[in-house]
């Protein structure tokens, strides 16, 4: 991982946490992302800017998937396509360390935009299962409740809960924040934290 960011300190990291809501996949279809958010910060305890946008799809969303986003069909005929959110996600993703709860989903949805070079990714899943393996769920609604961080994610973004893409990525953003804060890494670094990291 040759990225000058592997050896930034943590608070120093510019960041941008990152979460996408998708619209399910009946057989045969490709699932694809409905929503967006992302929160950018240019370093780890600065302020932040929040991004969040519907997105077109060409398929329904699915009965499952709008039971847990809340997302449907009719609210996207407005939405832009992916592809016009391009110029967007890239002003917001280039040069930072992208963060995600389990993140696959994220990268899978930016494969999209071949060489998009964003990263390295940073995921508070991992991080979160080497700092509380007391903790019996580490989904990232019961690891940010268990350490006291939903009204702190609320008031960054208010009128929204979990599984709203912008609601979900402020929640990654306050985890590693308090994680940093409690275990006292502010100077510790991403090549110290390679089994959270991926490029």
């Amino acid at each position: 991982m040759g990225s000058p960011l592997m050896d930034c300190p943590l608070a120093q990291l510019p960041i941008a946490a990152i979460d996408f809501e998708s619209a399910g996949a009946a057989p045969g279809e490709t699932d694809q992302p409905v929503q967006v958010g992302i929160v950018r910060v240019d370093n780890l305890f600065g302020p932040e800017e929040c991004y969040c946008s519907y997105i077109a799809c060409d398929h329904p969303v699915q009965w499952s998937a709008a039971k847990v986003h809340g997302i449907t069909t009719d609210m996207l005929q407005e939405a832009p396509t992916f592809t016009e959110l391009w110029g967007d996600l890239r002003r917001l993703l280039r040069g930072c360390v992208v963060l995600g709860h389990n993140p696959s989903t994220e990268q899978r949805f930016l494969s999209a935009f071949p060489g998009h070079g964003f990263g390295p990714w940073l995921d508070t899943l991992a991080l979160a299962r080497k700092a509380l393996p007391s903790l019996n769920d580490h989904s990232l609604g019961h690891v940010c409740s268990a350490l006291g961080l939903t009204t702190e994610i609320s008031t960054l973004v208010p009128g929204k809960s979990w599984h709203d893409a912008l609601y979900d990525a402020a929640g990654s953003l306050a985890l590693l924040r308090a994680l940093v804060r409690g275990l006292r890494m502010e100077q510790a670094t991403l090549r110290g934290l390679a089994f959270a990291v991926t490029p």
